[in-house]
């Protein structure tokens, strides 16, 4: 096992890519935080991970509000002792026009997307540098590299993300803290895949612009969380590695 014995905590974790990140840390041995704003599904992916034979623990966690960070943090140390790693997965998307969107739509992307980054890892941190080190994994997006139409704040707020982890990477590091990022592209989530059949995303465009031709699982995401939460990730930190078939290495049809 990978993980065996680590105490974890992921953001939003009650479903998606966040909840495959869960079970596949569950598997490799992990003490799982299912950290979410829906309290009442963060419980019930808690539940399935006990089933499996895990241990985990709910906790309603809004990562832009500091006092719902401590408390998270406070319930991890309190029930496992230590947190190891840390999987900021927690975020929002909006899609408006940049002339059409307010102050307030900004800041809820950014304070969710961006400031929650910070908060959640400034808060582990201070425990990780107490027990000697620990693995932050941020999650970040291609579109922290492209622009996407309507999609302002959501391309600003994972470019930060990008720029965060680069930053507290180096500043961490004589820590014994590793802080890397994860850029997926079009992944294959229960979300996605309501948007495809509703018309919403075009599915035969995505796979046009992805030499793979294909989105990715959300298990193919959370195994790259766990490569780099293991010791077989010791030497990577400050990187943020893309996992989107190619997407934005094309340069499109010619």
């Amino acid at each position: 096992m990978k993980l065996k014995d680590k105490v974890a905590i992921v953001t939003g974790a009650a479903r998606g890519i966040g909840k495959v990140i869960a079970i596949e840390f569950v598997k490799e041995g992990a003490k799982v935080i299912v950290a979410d704003l829906d309290e009442v599904e963060a419980r019930k992916t808690a539940e399935e991970l006990k089933a499996m034979g895990g241990e985990a623990v709910a906790v309603k966690v809004d990562v832009s509000k500091p006092e719902d960070v401590e408390k998270m943090v406070k319930t991890a140390v309190d029930n496992f002792g230590r947190v190891d790693i840390l999987v900021n997965n927690a975020g929002i998307a909006m899609q408006k026009p940049a002339l059409e969107m307010t102050l307030e739509d900004w800041q809820k992307i950014i304070n969710v997307n961006l400031t929650g980054v910070f908060l959640c890892s400034q808060a582990v941190g201070k425990v990780m540098v107490k027990q000697g080190g620990g693995v932050i994994i941020n999650m970040a997006s291609m579109l922290g590299y492209l622009g996407l139409p309507r999609r302002s704040a959501y391309c600003a707020s994972k470019a930060g993300v990008i720029g965060l982890t680069k930053e507290l990477a180096v500043e961490w590091a004589e820590q014994g803290i590793r802080v890397v990022a994860i850029a997926p592209g079009w992944v294959a989530t229960e979300r996605v895949v309501n948007l495809i059949k509703k018309g919403i995303v075009n599915e035969e465009a995505v796979k046009m612009m992805t030499p793979m031709k294909r989105l990715a699982t959300p298990r193919e995401v959370a195994r790259l969380t766990v490569f780099l939460a293991s010791d077989d990730a010791s030497f990577i930190t400050g990187e943020t590695i893309l996992i989107d078939g190619g997407y934005v290495a094309y340069a499109g049809p010619v």
